[in-house]
């Protein structure tokens, strides 16, 4: 007779990593890695050029990483030829072709995983668990700020 495990940080992060390694799976597909898939949605979810310096704001806040970090996966993506500098404007970023392409099938191939892990799941289960989730998020991140 199993019992249901209690939320904890370690139920959380067992979740997590299992959902990002199928994920980086995906990623692998297209030859982009979890950081970069990051920088893509958020450019392409901009609608436009999007701003360099608010995108590492981004990318450090969401995803806990060093501006160091952000800048050179930026530099990834440029040299990959999947973003570009707007000419004459280094500090605005755009999608290319080939980075837009990349991104909607990113984009399609998460949305399919997404419908199979979360399939059968019941909806109040699922907004239980975002309003916990969100609530623990904000909570570590006003410890993080303390320091």
């Amino acid at each position: 007779m199993s019992t249901t495990p209690t939320v904890n940080g370690q139920v959380i992060g067992q979740a997590h990593y299992a959902t990002r390694a199928v994920l980086e799976r995906l990623l692998a597909g297209t030859g982009t890695t979890f950081h970069q898939s990051v920088a893509l949605n958020a450019t392409a979810d901009n609608d436009g050029p999007i701003d360099r310096s608010g995108l590492v704001e981004r990318m450090t806040a969401t995803l806990k990483i060093g501006a160091t970090v952000a800048q050179d996966t930026l530099s990834g993506l440029t040299s990959a030829g999947l973003m570009e500098e707007l000419p004459g404007q280094a500090s605005r970023l755009v999608l290319t072709a080939a980075g837009a392409e990349v991104q909607r099938t990113n984009r399609t191939g998460i949305a399919e995983i997404t419908a199979r892990l979360y399939a059968d799941l019941p909806a109040e289960d699922l907004a239980a668990a975002g309003r916990v989730l969100t609530e623990v998020t904000a909570r570590a991140n006003a410890v993080l700020a303390e320091a």
